[in-house]
């Protein structure tokens, strides 16, 4: 899996890994509980295989990070007493529940974790790595589509009796203008990420070593940029997860950063709860 910015423009995306970033304005709202933040950086987290989730979540609790995570139903491993299945299942049901009651930020990464691939007429082509149609092409109408980015928000307000935000990642980040107002028409908002804020977790262990990527995340990533990690990497042998996590979020709140949810960035704060039908 490799996640693009926009459609034939990987080179750019790797480059920015090792690139400016985009600076924006302190968050616009804060909460009684809440440090105000006004520096804020704002960490995305995919779902993945979930292997080493709970580390995560636990990596973020201790340091009082909150972070706005993008779901999909996608294949797990067996991990911390649960057995292999898929993210959105039962048995994860609980724990998805505890993060909404934690104050993090949710939105969709479609049901079945589908990756543009082309615009054709009447619809769009996708290929999915969920579902009973994993690693098939297939096309989906506009409406499909947006029933696939409801579907995860609909499951969410089942297991956790909160509602999902409107906001959504296309998987890869791959996506066309087409799709963008196709998404938008049925009330959904997407969300890329900076060029900084691309921390390969998802890149090759033997070319991008985590000390490697460590090191330029904490040079390269600033004020306002948006960041992208995984719920665990299939293809990645040594896992980026939590071992950078920690020396990155230590790093960036050294150099007088915070971390925000999207409910505080500027382009996203104002997406109201998602739509649970198409």
């Amino acid at each position: 899996m490799r996640h693009v910015a926009e459609p034939g423009a990987k080179g750019r995306l790797l480059a920015g890994l090792f690139g400016a970033s985009l600076a924006m304005g302190p968050a616009w709202a804060e909460t009684p509980s809440t440090p105000r933040c006004d520096k804020p950086v704002y960490l995305t987290i995919d779902t993945g295989h979930m292997g080493v989730a709970p580390l995560i979540v636990d990596t973020l609790k201790r340091h009082g990070v909150k972070a706005t995570f993008f779901l999909a139903n996608e294949r797990t491993q067996a991990v911390d007493g649960k057995a292999e299945g898929s993210t959105l299942d039962a048995q994860w049901a609980p724990w998805w529940k505890t993060l909404a009651e934690q104050g993090h930020d949710f939105g969709s990464h479609t049901w079945d974790h589908l990756s543009w691939q082309a615009d054709e007429a009447g619809g769009f082509r996708f290929k999915g790595t969920a579902g009973p149609l994993a690693g098939q092409v297939q096309t989906l109408s506009a409406q499909q589509y947006c029933a696939q980015l409801a579907q995860p928000a609909r499951r969410f307000q089942q297991m956790t009796g909160h509602p999902m935000r409107a906001i959504f990642r296309a998987p890869g980040g791959k996506t066309s203008p087409a799709l963008l107002a196709a998404a938008k028409a049925c009330g959904w908002q997407h969300v890329p990420w900076t060029p900084a804020g691309f921390l390969g977790d998802e890149l090759s262990s033997d070319r991008y070593p985590n000390a490697t990527l460590l090191k330029q995340a904490l040079k390269n990533v600033h004020q306002g940029d948006i960041l992208l990690m995984h719920l665990g990497i299939w293809s990645r042998q040594d896992p980026w997860a939590p071992a950078v996590l920690e020396p990155l979020i230590v790093g960036l709140q050294a150099r007088g950063l915070c971390f925000a949810t999207l409910r505080e960035h500027p382009a996203f704060a104002l997406a109201g709860a998602a739509p649970l039908k198409p």
